[in-house]
């Protein structure tokens, strides 16, 4: 009697559907593989900070060069006009252990290039624009390294301008 139970429980499991997974790679043992990096975002990778780090220092691997180059690149776009304006948006402080300068957010639909403006201060910050679940009303969240450039505060929740090249 106790066999039956099991081979019965074992009928409910079902196999994971591969095809409802957009782009995604199975192979013949059914191990599902991640899409490529979209091309057109950042290509100079910051380490992944270790796995002992506390301090914000510590989380924060993109280089005082790429931050640099960061910055400039976003002044230089704003004095030109360059980028579409996408709105306004509340961002928090997204995952500290992903490095790189990125926002993750509803106002895009695809992976883009763009800026942010910190209007407290006018600092401004070229990134990545990673789409984000939800209505373009809802938050964003932004990494470690581009709120440091924008130097907005890491425990608020301070409003920002996002542009798309």
């Amino acid at each position: 009697m106790c066999g039956l139970i099991g081979l019965s429980a074992c009928a409910v499991v079902q196999k994971p559907v591969v095809e409802d997974m957009p782009e995604a790679v199975a192979s013949g043992s059914g191990v599902i593989r991640p899409v490529a990096r979209p091309s057109g975002l950042s290509t100079t990778p910051a380490a992944r900070p270790p796995a002992s780090a506390r301090t914000v220092e510590q989380f924060d691997t993109t280089s005082k060069a790429d931050k640099a180059a960061a910055e400039d690149a976003a002044k230089d776009a704003a004095a030109s006009g360059e980028g579409r304006a996408l709105g306004l948006t509340i961002v928090s402080l997204g995952d500290p252990t992903q490095p790189g300068l990125w926002i993750k957010t509803p106002l895009v639909k695809e992976p883009v290039k763009g800026r942010v403006v910190y209007p407290k201060n006018g600092k401004a910050v070229e990134l990545d624009l990673i789409p984000l679940d939800g209505p373009k009303t809802a938050g964003s969240r932004m990494s470690l390294a581009a709120l440091r450039v924008l130097e907005a505060p890491l425990t608020d929740l301070p409003e920002v301008q996002v542009f798309a090249n």
